[in-house]
Parts: C-alpha cells; structure tokens; sequence
C-alpha cells in the first residue's frame, strides 16, 4: 500500500498516478478520514495527559489523607472519554486500512501514459524470426502430432486449461525447469521450495487481495489460496521481520506450478498453451535497497533475457504502459517471444518493481548500517520464466519440414535427446 504521509503531502501526484492506471479515486476519502484519525489522537492524547495529572492529585489527596472522591469522579469521567475515543480511532483505522488496500500503487515517472497495448513502448529486440521454406504450423498441432501434449485428456481429467504433457513433451518441460533454476543459482539467486498453498495474509501481502479474488482458487474449508505464482509464497517469507543492510539483496528462485482461474478468456488467445489455469513457471523475487531498485530492476531484467538467449528465441522486451500495469506495480517490463506458427508475440516473463507496496504491507523492513531507524525494503519479481508459451516457441520456432522438433543445445543435457520426432 501507499504511505499516507505521501498521499497526505501529494494528493494530486496520487490521484493523477490512479488516473492513468485507470482506477476508482478515493483519496479524498482517504485524506478525509486521515484527518479524522489525527485529530482523534489528539484528542485523546490531551485526555491521557489529563488523566495522568489527575492521577497524580489523587496520589498527593491520599497521601495528605485528605477527600479525593471529586477527583476520583474526575478520573473516572476521563476514562471514559478515553474509551470512547479509543474505540472511535480503532474504527477509524479500520476503515482507512480497508480503504488504503483499494489504491494501486501509482506509476514511476518514466513509465510512458496510455491503458492499451498498443502505448507499451517496445525498448528493445534481439535475435530474428527463423527462416523456414515451408508452412509453419501452431504448437498445439505439433504436439498433437508428435503426441506430447494431450489436451483432449488433460479437458477428461480436469477441465480446459489444463493439459497433459506425455513423453518426451514431459521430458521438456523438467528440462527447462532445471535449465531455468540452474542459470538463476549461476545469477546469484538461492532457491526455494515454498508451499503451494498460502492463506489470506500473505494473499493480501502481494496484492492479489483484495484486487483479484476472482482470479485464484480457493481451499474453501481450509480458507488457502492455490498460488497464482510464486511471487506470494516467497515474498511472504520475510514477512513481519527486520533485516539487516548488509543481508540486501535478497534473490531467490522458486519454482512452483501456477494456479490461475483466468475468468473471462475465450477465443484464439487460449488455443494450446497460450492462455492456462494450470501452468509451470520459475519465479525471480528480490528484496532490495530503496536507493538501488531501479539498478536492480534491470537487472532482473537481464536476468530474464539471459533465458530467451541461450535458448535462440527472437524476442522483444516492451516498457508497459500506465493502464497496463497490474494493481501493485510501479513498473513493469515483459518479454515476448515470436511465434512463427502463430504469427504473433507471445508473453513470457513480466519483470516488475513494487517499491515499498508490498513491503508497507507485509512490514518488511531492514536496518541501515549504524543502527539507525528500519526502512521498508523493495521488493521486485519476475518469471524466469512461465513455461507454457516457451515451449510452445520452442516447437514452433524449432519445427522442421518432417514434423520434428529440434530441442535447443542448451536443453541437450537436461533432455537426454536432441530430437523430438
């Protein structure tokens, strides 16, 4: 969440930040009820010292042995004004909390204005498309026919969404994994096995509650969340805890599979593997100084590039728009693949920075060198990356005239084979 110094100091920076990213304003609400927490602290910070001196003359009455009962009265009449008021501001804070978790985090300064994909700003490409003297066709024909990916079954078993990797489409999904978690443990990342279910705390923490209840599933008995990602478990980790400087940055790697209800989609954007409720993905997370977070964000960056590279895949990085920013970011990047059987890009990683929203929420903090007074850390995150439409370039990209597959170099000592076919 935003600190409500800031908003109090700059309402109109944050109503502006709301407005690009589309959102409801109600930070005179918030400002509105903010006024009222401080003057009620007030209030009762005068009844408390009042309360104090009183308590003294009654001690002095005591001691001289002399009628305290007017006092008493006195004493009994601020406790309940005390009272009175504490109940007041501890609805108050309610009330402003709740709201505080309904205001998005605004935009960075050069996070470019805009709400649709076409005001993301593409900041870099690399690589090209491949050349290929035949029809290319989409992933999930390929995988139907090389019988890797069953998506038929995958509809029995579950549900649409939800597919069944056979085989050696089996084998290449370990392999990247392994590929994945391997280059981030070279990057410096330690890596982690968080649950895969999280409670509402820690939902809340992220950002995924109260914004996007609609989009996870739920362990309605056990009141859990199925992790959309990675992100909220391992975030979470140092939840409520003071770090030390020196322990910054924290990098950790997780991979999990990834739950996500996606309501709403529908059409070609969900055919194959573009668009799942169940998929795997690795997951970047870093907790960093405030004075070095852009530093590390594009870092991270690289990080995620680095991926795309080693396995030969053309690719864009775009800086994304205010209004195509999600609910906790400040700045986002993504990387998207080409996918030659489709003919379009293809997301696989968004690389993100929170600054203190979600630290603010969850109370991390760290201590800076000569014990001076803790500050809320960074926080970034990134895939490193979602699975399902890498493998879908990879068999697009790397198909051949006789219905093959050729398995990136990279992949060879994960894989085993080099073929698919």
């Amino acid at each position: 969440m935003l600190d409500i110094k800031f908003i109090r100091e700059h309402p109109e920076l944050v109503k502006d930040g709301i407005r690009k990213k589309g959102a409801e304003d109600n930070i005179d609400e918030v400002i509105k009820l903010d006024a009222q927490r401080r003057d009620l602290l007030q209030r009762v910070e005068v009844l408390k010292n009042k309360r104090n001196v009183v308590s003294e003359e009654i001690g002095k009455l005591k001691r001289d042995k002399k009628d305290a009962s007017v006092s008493i009265a006195q004493m009994d009449e601020v406790k309940i004004q005390i009272k009175s008021l504490d109940d007041q501001i501890a609805e108050n804070e309610k009330n402003l909390n709740q709201l505080l978790l309904t205001i998005p985090n605004i935009p960075h300064p050069s996070v470019p204005g805009g709400r649709m994909p076409v005001d993301n700003q593409e900041i870099a490409k690399w690589g090209e498309p491949p050349v290929i003297d035949f029809k290319p066709k989409p992933h999930w024909e390929i995988a139907q026919e090389l019988d890797i990916i069953d998506f038929e079954r995958g509809v029995k078993i579950t549900g649409a969404g939800f597919p069944l990797y056979k085989g050696k489409g089996a084998q290449l999904q370990r392999a990247l994994i392994n590929f994945f978690l391997d280059e981030a443990l070279k990057r410096g990342y330690k890596e982690v096995q968080p649950p895969l279910m999280v409670n509402a705390e820690s939902a809340t923490g992220t950002g995924q509650l109260p914004d996007k209840e609609d989009l996870m599933y739920v362990a309605t008995k056990d009141d859990l969340y199925l992790v959309p990602t990675a992100e909220v478990p391992v975030t979470n980790i140092h939840r409520n805890e003071i770090l030390k400087e020196d322990q910054l940055p924290i990098k950790y790697c997780a991979y999990t599979p990834c739950f996500r209800r996606e309501a709403g989609s529908y059409g070609k954007d969900v055919r194959g593997l573009n668009r799942l409720h169940q998929f795997d993905k690795v997951e970047l997370v870093k907790f960093v100084h405030p004075g070095l977070s852009y530093n590390e964000l594009e870092g991270l960056r690289e990080d995620a590039e680095l991926l795309l590279q080693k396995l030969s895949l053309h690719y864009h990085t775009l800086l994304m728009c205010a209004g195509d920013m999600g609910f906790t970011q400040s700045k986002k990047y993504d990387l998207e693949v080409w996918s030659i059987g489709q003919q379009r890009w293809l997301e696989v990683s968004s690389i993100s920075i929170f600054e203190a929203f979600q630290s603010r929420r969850m109370n991390i903090r760290f201590r800076p060198r000569g014990e001076g007074k803790p500050e809320f850390v960074h926080t970034l995150n990134g895939s490193g990356l979602a699975l399902p439409r890498v493998v879908a370039a990879i068999l697009e990209h790397y198909q051949t005239p006789e219905g093959k597959v050729i398995v990136p170099k990279v992949l060879h000592k994960y894989t085993g084979f080099e073929v698919i076919g």
